[in-house]
């Protein structure tokens, strides 16, 4: 029994000065975790009572298809990873140290190297396989701007799971059979969640699939489509338009520079082609000239792991703009930062406000990395920047006039797209990353030298799954989700206790008859929280009880004199009132029907 006068269990009336997000403001002001460093938290007792109930069912669904249960140290030698290129791969998001002899180390962010590792010391043939192997352990990742509270943080528990075959068969089975486990984890959170496909990142592999929380608080952006259709923003792929045969390109109007006084943005250009050539615009009807015509070029500076870095040029209609994250993804593990006023000095070629396709790409003379959005096809006709101040180029065909490099995911994408399987329009919604699952295919184990014998004694390289639950997110999602204006509502499988007993009042017959049903209920086998402390009034109590977010309570006050308790149910703020001896029959039933 947790007794609230004795127990390590203090809330707060103010909330937290740097909460962003409910979750964070509740759990801080009820006492489930404090703030130790930026991104990183102490959990207190009843925060980590919530935690091990969130493990206890990610691990029975673990060991509910084959999963066996290892722990590997946080703290992790740089050669692995030296290896598997994960060292360099992770930029300034790995934290490294060096022990007092100068070797490298590092906190792990991800354990696949090891995995990897201790399963080629101990398994040599197929026979040994498939096996699944999990942890439930701590992870480290310096996030530049942790935020809150547990959904961004430097520090955090992650289940990571990882799937051993002989054959992409037997990978294709792992990932299934994982896949089945995270529906049924999430529902028994209480957590709704969506499979969307997802971008590899650093991980590497093929298939990739997030399981993304709807959540307004999410920082994941993802799309769905009335067809069934559904992906991270960063995994959408471009409808692009169909390419225009060498015939039909030659039939197209040669291009032409023209002078474009002021003309220095993409809205500008419009507005200027409107005005100096006014129905010789492509739209049919109209013959308006509009942003998507105009070919925006946008530089950046790309920075690889190893610290060097080139100019990179891309091209999108001008009516679109590049989303930072779908960015990210296109080029990690570099990372690609916005040119600055120095870097144009250092690349005259690059005339700010005019940069057209002329003189860029590797084959150039610039050597300049030129890439292009998806819709710039063959024969796809565009207004650019010619080079130079105050001139654009009209009618520039794509094939003819100019190539590039190649073809870049970076736009941003918006609702109404179509989904790229044909489904329909894209719906653009906000949700949080809860899992992620990988079929890393043999990226690791070719590194590491994972090979058994197979069936004909033949050298395999082992193909690896590998599967990730952010543990404390979902702590954090679920308190997101289950709250109101007065506190948190925890669901009974998560909550810290089963019910929560409330004395009220002076009477030392109250507290007797609280501790009564509070020692019957625990014999009958719940978790009970009491709140027994003796100087404390019933507003702060009732308060507490309801920022707490226990599902039930039971209120032992004024009404005992009258033969009766009150037994209230946090989430729908039912209350009744029920005779003393009557209270543990009528709790019990709850619990136990719930």
């Amino acid at each position: 029994m947790i007794r609230l006068s004795s127990s390590f269990v203090r809330t707060l009336r103010e909330d937290p000065a740097d909460a962003e997000v409910a979750s964070h403001r509740l759990l801080v002001r009820a006492g489930y975790i404090r703030r130790s460093a930026a991104g990183v938290y102490t959990w207190l007792p009843l925060g980590l009572k919530v935690l091990r109930k969130v493990e206890q069912i990610v691990r029975e669904e673990q060991d509910a298809i084959g999963g066996q249960e290892v722990l590997f140290s946080a703290l992790q030698p740089r050669e692995p990873y030296e290896i598997s290129g994960r060292w360099e791969d992770y930029g300034p998001n790995l934290f490294r140290l060096q022990d007092r002899k100068q070797d490298d180390y590092l906190l792990a962010p991800t354990h696949e190297e090891m995995f990897t590792l201790t399963v080629k010391d101990l398994f040599s043939s197929y026979k040994d396989l498939p096996t699944m192997l999990y942890q439930v352990q701590s992870k480290y990742r310096d996030e530049a701007r942790p935020r809150a509270g547990l959904l961004r943080t430097r520090e955090f528990i992650m289940k990571d799971a990882y799937s051993f075959d002989v054959s992409d068969e037997g990978l294709d089975v792992s990932y299934e059979k994982q896949r089945g486990a995270y529906q049924r984890t999430f529902e028994r959170l209480g957590l709704p969640t969506v499979i969307c496909q997802a971008d590899a990142g650093a991980m590497g592999g093929s298939r990739s699939e997030e399981f993304l929380h709807p959540t307004t608080v999410g920082e994941d952006t993802f799309v769905v489509s009335d067809g069934g259709y559904a992906a991270n923003v960063e995994a959408v792929t471009t409808m692009a338009p169909a390419a225009l045969d060498d015939a039909e390109i030659a039939a197209l109007p040669a291009m032409h520079i023209e002078d474009t006084p002021g003309a220095s943005t993409i809205a500008k250009l419009a507005e200027f082609s409107n005005r100096a050539f006014p129905g010789k615009g492509p739209i049919t009807e109209t013959g308006e000239w509009t942003r998507f015509e105009m070919l925006k070029h946008l530089v950046y500076l790309l920075t690889s792991p190893d610290g060097s870095a080139e100019p990179l040029v891309i091209a999108v209609p001008g009516d679109r703009e590049i989303d930072p994250k779908r960015l990210e993804a296109a080029v990690a593990p570099a990372l690609a930062t916005p040119f600055s006023e120095a870097d144009f000095e250092k690349h005259p070629v690059l005339k700010k406000g005019y940069i057209g396709p002329e003189g860029l790409g590797l084959e150039s003379e610039s050597g300049i990395r030129y890439l292009v959005d998806p819709r710039v096809v063959p024969g796809t006709s565009w207004v650019a920047g010619a080079g130079e101040q105050d001139q654009h180029v009209y009618d520039l065909v794509f094939g003819r006039d100019f190539t590039a490099d190649g073809t870049i995911e970076a736009a941003e994408v918006r609702d109404g797209d179509p989904a790229p399987d044909g489904s329909g329009p894209l719906r653009l919604t906000r949700g949080m990353e809860m899992g992620h699952i990988f079929q890393l295919g043999r990226k690791y184990a070719e590194a590491l030298d994972l090979k058994v014998l197979d069936e004909n004694g033949k050298t395999a390289v082992v193909t690896m799954g590998s599967y990730g639950i952010g543990v404390t997110r979902a702590v954090a999602a679920v308190a997101e989700l289950y709250h109101d204006e007065k506190g948190l509502a925890w669901p009974r499988q998560l909550a810290p206790a089963d019910v929560h007993i409330v004395a009220t009042g002076k009477g030392q017959e109250i507290f007797d008859e609280a501790e009564r049903i509070a020692g019957e209920l625990e014999a009958r086998g719940l978790d009970v929280l009491y709140d027994d402390r003796p100087k404390v009034s019933p507003g702060v109590k009732f308060k507490d009880s309801e920022l707490l977010g226990v599902p039930t309570s039971v209120v032992v006050g004024r009404s005992l004199a009258e033969g009766t308790v009150e037994l209230r149910d946090r989430a729908s703020g039912e209350i009744r009132e029920i005779s003393p001896q009557e209270i543990v029959d009528a709790v019990v039933a709850e619990v136990r029907s719930a």
